[in-house]
């Protein structure tokens, strides 16, 4: 994340998703660390797929490691799907689109290379996209891109945890039944 990112504001929320407070990037992701709002956006195919992104080597929390599409932090007040379009755009080029939302997943996690902490509230959301559509991934964000099969991904989050971002094994986890149908 560029340092003028880690400028911006997020919303401090309780533990039942409540407005508290806000803080900046940099100082909710200190630690102990700030329990805040995010979202996490997964993009699936018509074959089932979802889209993994290796978070970029610059990145202050997780470098390098494989996380879902897209993830960020709404602005205070900010609707959390207008959020996840605009990162859309920022990290992928991609326009905005219709985004539906699976659940929360409230976890924290400390990246043991930047010292940095995750605690977040976090809105988990699904988009449908065919697999060719164009992007173009900023490499300030972004440093790979790899369509999965959703299977094949939970057995690699198993074998090789450390391998992926820790909140994606949770918001692998939101992916229901019902969701999981609609892929």
């Amino acid at each position: 994340m560029t340092p003028d990112r880690e400028a911006h504001l997020v919303e401090l929320v309780d533990g039942d998703g409540y407005p508290v407070g806000r803080a900046t990037v940099d100082a909710a992701h200190r630690a102990p660390g700030m329990l805040h709002r995010a979202f996490s956006v997964l993009l699936a195919d018509p074959e089932g797929r979802v889209l993994l992104q290796r978070r970029a080597a610059v990145k202050t929390r997780f470098p390098l490691r494989w996380g879902n599409a897209c993830c960020g932090h709404p602005a205070p007040g900010q609707p959390v799907v207008e959020a996840a379009n605009v990162r859309l755009g920022e990290e992928l080029g991609m326009t905005p689109m219709p985004l539906t939302e699976l659940g929360v997943y409230v976890y924290r996690a400390e990246d043991p290379v930047t010292a940095r902490v995750e605690v977040e509230y976090d809105h988990v959301l699904l988009g449908h996209i065919a697999a060719d559509r164009p992007m173009s991934p900023d490499p300030a964000e972004v440093d790979e891109l790899r369509w999965v099969d959703l299977d094949e991904l939970r057995a690699r989050l198993d074998a090789r945890p450390d391998d992926y971002a820790p909140w994606l094994s949770g918001v692998v986890a939101k992916l229901n039944l019902d969701s999981q149908r609609a892929l």
